[in-house]
């Protein structure tokens, strides 16, 4: 694996994180092997299918993970690894240091309580001695920083008195108020109209502006990683097959899943054209094939038996690109 060793300048780096699940008939990986950084003010994307592991590696950065749960490699951040810490110490991480916007606001506001009685608790956990004054005034900075108009009045309001977009807003201050180096947004605009999702990616672009935040922005949308990431790991049962800039993914993949993706997705056709979708599924976690887990889908013209017995690893090309592929270094033209 090319990255072996930290960059110290990363807000966030992950070596060789490998993930096991429990499950009835016993354990399961999840995670392979995955490694990626993403430095200050950086906007870094992860794609993949449903099922592919990019909302599990979110959850991992913060060890939200059932019982049972093995994890190994680290997860640096400010020189700690968050995959020893206690309990205790992810408490004083999580929220403060490292945000997160789930894909759902109402898995994060609770229905019953005014919404910026939500976000004055999650400031004042980190910042016990504030006073009341202190704390509300930080939450209304917060909702006007996230373009709620009227913050103050509408902070008294219950999250059932808010638009989706409005309360992702909200998910997003929250996620913001106790100023973090990194947030991990997983599907932050899913479900939201095209207006509303223009209007959540720039709530999240102005922090990275204006705070310096890093944003790891989980998504199966290459329509929003175009407009706000810088580079872009793709991810495919449970393992990074690419990690290219974004304008080296779109211009030149070098993967035949990361190729499929592009081809599949509605801009990339002419109007009237039918739709390119990849065929068959993903693999099953719990039966991947012995060597590439995209071969038996792959369409690339290289494609043959070595790629059925023999798994690639993720390594430089020629030229210096990171790719999955035993045949990295040939420009991967997908056959429709």
């Amino acid at each position: 694996m090319p990255l072996s060793t930290t960059r110290s300048d990363a807000a966030l780096s992950l070596r060789g994180v490998t993930l096991d699940l429990q499950t009835p008939s016993g354990p399961v990986r999840i995670l392979h092997d995955i490694s990626f950084d993403v430095a200050p003010g950086e906007v870094i994307g992860i794609v993949g299918e449903s099922g592919s592991g990019k909302s599990m590696t979110a959850l991992t950065v913060l060890r939200l993970l059932p019982p049972g749960a093995e994890l190994s490699g680290s997860i640096q951040f400010s020189g700690r690894d968050l995959a020893s810490l206690s309990s205790r110490e992810l408490r004083e991480v999580r929220g403060k240091h490292i945000g997160m916007v789930f894909q759902d606001p109402m898995t994060t506001l609770d229905p019953v309580v005014r919404v910026g009685a939500q976000i004055d608790e999650a400031y004042r956990i980190h910042h016990r001695r504030a006073s009341h004054a202190e704390v509300r005034r930080r939450t209304i900075e917060m909702l006007e920083l996230v373009g709620v108009p009227d913050a103050a009045q509408r902070a008294q309001q219950y999250p059932h008195q808010w638009s989706g977009g409005m309360r992702q807003r909200a998910a997003i201050a929250m996620a913001l108020v106790n100023d973090p180096a990194v947030i991990i947004a997983d599907e932050p605009t899913t479900a939201l109209d095209a207006t509303i999702q223009a209007q959540v990616l720039d709530v999240l672009m102005r922090a990275r502006d204006e705070l310096g935040v890093a944003v790891v922005l989980i998504t199966h949308d290459l329509g929003v990683i175009a407009q706000t990431a810088s580079r872009v790991v793709v991810m495919y049962a449970g393992r990074i097959v690419e990690v290219a800039s974004t304008h080296e993914l779109f211009a030149d993949s070098r993967h035949p899943y990361s190729n499929a993706l592009m081809r599949s997705q509605p801009g990339a056709h002419e109007r009237g054209e039918p739709l390119v979708a990849i065929p068959g599924r993903p693999p099953s976690m719990t039966d991947l094939p012995l060597g590439c887990a995209f071969a038996p889908r792959c369409a690339s013209p290289y494609k043959n038996d070595r790629c059925f017995a023999e798994r690639p690893e993720l390594e430089l090309s020629i030229d210096g690109r990171l790719s999955a592929c035993h045949y990295r270094d040939v420009r991967q033209e997908v056959i429709a």
